[in-house]
Order: C-alpha cells, then sequence, then structure tokens
C-alpha cells in the first residue's frame, strides 16, 4: 500500500486499551518513545493487532503544536 504520509514510524506494539467505542493502542518506537493511537475498536479487531505485533505509527498532520 502506498501513502502520502511520509511520516511512517516502525515500531512494536506494547499496550491496546480498548473502551466501549475506541481503543488506545501504544508502540514503542525504541529509544524509550511510546505513540499512541486512537482508534476504533473495530479497526483494531480488523487489522488483528496484538501486544508483541509489529506495527507503524503513520503520522499526517497539517499542524503541529507546541506547548511549554
Amino acid at each position: 500500500m502506498k501513502l502520502s504520509a511520509r511520516n511512517q514510524i516502525r515500531g512494536k506494539v506494547v499496550a491496546i486499551q480498548k473502551g466501549q467505542t475506541t481503543a488506545h493502542v501504544q508502540i514503542d518506537i525504541g529509544g524509550g518513545v511510546i505513540v499512541t493511537s486512537s482508534v476504533t475498536n473495530d479497526a483494531v479487531d480488523d487489522l488483528s493487532l496484538k501486544v508483541g505485533d509489529s506495527a507503524v505509527a503513520i503520522i499526517k498532520a497539517s499542524d503541529v503544536m507546541i506547548g511549554k
């Protein structure tokens, strides 16, 4: 599959926390950095995501905000 998003970061799924409709999926991308994505429970099921799986965090954003 080709994507226009250039920010594709490979890692390993370290946690999946399902809610009623939405899940938080945590991906360890190395160096002690965890990326968390909020996706539907259906997406987790469709991708057959499990802790320990290799996965890619694909980041497509028109704005990046920084706070201090």
